[in-house]
């Protein structure tokens, strides 16, 4: 059997549930990798806004050692001291009192919504299951969270699917307050929506989400697994909002590209999920929570605080200026190096073709939707790769616009 393998190798033996890009990275430093054919790319993407740190780091990859030669895993049977001093930290840097370790934002979120269900029966009796997200809200892979999350296409062909969960328009004040009953156990929203195209939602909107669950006696859900961990100025995009939520959900960047996943909450809420309701084999393992604590140890300095400040402007400015000159997409949004440039009206529906034709150059970006470009870069990206990526970017287009001229 042949050691070597190629993209095909994918369509050989992998379930065909992705169609990832033909290069394949093999190496990684900072904010630039390199694939099989020794090719250097500027990252854009941060592994969907997990590479908080970007590749490589030293601090993450002395921890992730350390540990390794200590305690892999023992299940949680028993505890163990990278996981109390991370949940230590979390609940000392949050609004939260307790946490609950698993592997990804799925899991995360899976947790939180189980406790809200639990917590609505247990409290006020079994009526109380009403579950309110919004359109094109993204909330994970599983069956309750991609029923939870606002987009049809990840649940059809997986019916018949958990009931009790309805979906608003967001940031529409008027039709959450119209939705919201003594049925309602939870509101459940991302402050940016991720997936759902870069969509900030509006103070207004998150403070009268926050009036109307105290209100109806129903839980704030918080899902931070994309916004969370530094991506948007500070540690959690919530401290911006002037509104602290009852759950919050972590992931993606606790880790540096370690998987680890995390529901944080208050020690009353937290009573609901007595021992044995709910559970994860691999959640609190030693190795993750060693490298989260060296992820946390990064993110929450000065200095990293100040680099998100003026890469943003940087990115921010650059994609302005390319967005004029070329006139493929429009100013981004979003907060800090979590962006969104929304793509014009003739090229709705193909933000794909940007997104190819810039890793064509040697810069590796996202979409959110087919209509917007995403760009969720390590915190600690450097001015020289923001200037790098860009002018890729730059010729990117150009070379995009040429060919458009001559079809």
């Amino acid at each position: 059997m042949s050691s070597t393998v190629t993209r095909q190798t994918f369509e050989e033996v992998m379930v065909p549930t992705y169609a990832p890009a033909e290069i394949i990275p093999v190496r990684g430093q900072g904010s630039r990798w390199w694939d099989q054919a020794g090719r250097d790319y500027i990252d854009f993407a941060g592994g969907i806004a997990v590479n908080v740190l970007g590749h490589a780091h030293p601090s993450l990859l002395k921890a992730l050692n350390e540990q390794a030669q200590k305690l892999w895993h023992v299940s949680n049977v028993m505890t163990n001291e990278p996981a109390l001093k991370l949940a230590r930290r979390l609940t000392e840097l949050t609004f939260a009192e307790k946490a609950f370790f698993c592997n990804s934002g799925a899991e995360a979120n899976e947790a939180a919504f189980k406790l809200a269900r639990r917590w609505g029966n247990t409290n006020f009796g079994p009526h109380k299951n009403t579950i309110i997200s919004f359109h094109n809200a993204f909330h994970g892979r599983t069956l309750f969270t991609v029923c939870v999350g606002g987009q049809p296409k990840y649940a059809q062909g997986f019916e018949p699917l958990p009931a009790g969960i309805r979906h608003l328009p967001f940031n529409d004040v008027a039709a959450l307050e119209a939705a919201m009953n003594d049925t309602v156990c939870a509101v459940v929203m991302e402050p940016i929506q991720g997936e759902g195209g870069v969509l900030p939602a509006t103070p207004e909107f998150a403070r009268a989400a926050r009036a109307l669950c105290d209100r109806h006696r129903a839980l704030l859900i918080f899902d931070e697994v994309q916004t969370g961990n530094g991506h948007t100025g500070t540690l959690y995009a919530y401290e911006q909002m002037g509104v602290t939520p009852d759950v919050m959900t972590t992931a993606k960047g606790l880790g540096g590209g370690f998987p680890i996943g995390a529901m944080l909450t208050t020690s009353e809420i937290a009573k609901t999920l007595q021992f044995g309701t709910h559970g994860s084999t691999f959640g609190g393992n030693p190795l993750a929570c060693a490298v989260a604590n060296a992820v946390l140890d990064e993110i929450t300095s000065p200095a990293i605080a100040a680099n998100v400040k003026a890469r943003s402007q940087q990115l921010k400015d650059g994609l302005a200026e390319l967005g004029r000159r070329h006139g493929f997409f429009e100013a981004p949004r979003g907060n800090g190096l979590l962006l969104g440039a929304p793509v014009v009206e003739g090229w709705k529906g193909r933000a794909r073709d940007i997104m190819a034709a810039a890793l064509k150059e040697g810069t590796w970006l996202l979409v959110a939707g087919p209509d917007t470009l995403r760009f969720a870069p390590a915190l600690n990206i450097s001015e020289a790769e923001v200037a790098d990526g860009l002018q890729r970017l730059d010729r990117a287009l150009a070379a995009l616009a040429t060919t458009l001229a001559a079809a």
